[in-house]
């Protein structure tokens, strides 16, 4: 199971929020590339890496990404993706990846458009309350449910999604074991990244258990719930 260290940012800052509500924002660092340093110096090779300001159309942050882009890190980026020219310019900034949530449910001819000519590089981010899809930054709702959403994308290319649950994200309450084995059950064969309540070392070696393809953790490290030393440990027990 991958371990993937979280940076949020606003600002140009280290951030984290609860339940994705903007007006609760806490701030752990204004320097994300020494945050990214110390991760990169415990072996953990791979980086959550959000935009919020470029989520919420107030800015963002591709000059961070370019610099976090040079020490090494495999990076997957979100916020702001809304079709192919943004895309480019963060894969040109450095992206391995980027994280696709809101256009996947607004304009779906532009996200197979970007599932076909990004093979392999575009994550189906789904971010969920009661099942239910919500985007632009989880402000608003619809009416999708989870497993039909997953499985149309699925069925279109997309192989691999980070799925939060809001309603633990940033509460280190623990993840929402049940629904991360539902979608397993109906999708097996989808690398499934869980996001949000993870409040320490217990629930990653739970999640790895049950064979999720990876983890991401922001709040709990940051808040000193589980070290760099046992995420890594973590990480590499399937390896052998």
């Amino acid at each position: 199971m991958i371990i993937f260290p979280a940076i949020d940012l606003i600002g140009g800052e280290v951030v984290r929020l609860k339940e994705g509500d903007f007006a609760s924002k806490k701030s752990y660092s204004k320097n994300p590339e020494d945050v990214a340093r110390t991760f990169l110096d415990a072996g953990l090779m791979h980086l959550h890496l959000v935009d919020l300001d470029a989520a919420r159309r107030d800015g963002n942050n591709l000059l961070l990404l370019e610099k976090l882009s040079l020490l090494g890190l495999v990076i997957d980026y979100g916020g702001g993706i809304r079709g192919k020219e943004d895309a480019e310019r963060a894969f040109s900034a450095g992206a391995n990846k980027v994280n696709v949530g809101s256009l996947a449910v607004r304009e779906q001819v532009k996200m197979l458009d970007l599932i076909s000519c990004y093979p392999g590089k575009i994550i189906l981010s789904a971010d969920v309350k009661d099942e239910l899809i919500r985007i632009s930054g989880w402000e608003e709702k619809t009416d999708l449910e989870i497993i039909p959403f997953l499985s149309f994308y699925k069925e279109n290319g997309i192989t691999e999604s980070t799925v939060t649950d809001i309603k633990c994200d940033g509460m280190l309450c623990g993840p929402s074991f049940e629904l991360y084995s539902k979608i397993m059950n109906e999708l097996p064969d989808l690398n499934l990244i869980a996001s949000g309540g993870i409040s320490g070392k217990e629930d990653l070696l739970r999640l790895s258990s049950m064979g999720l393809y990876g983890v991401i953790v922001g709040k709990a490290y940051y808040e000193g719930k589980i070290s760099l030393a046992e995420m890594k440990e973590i990480e590499c027990l399937q390896r052998g």
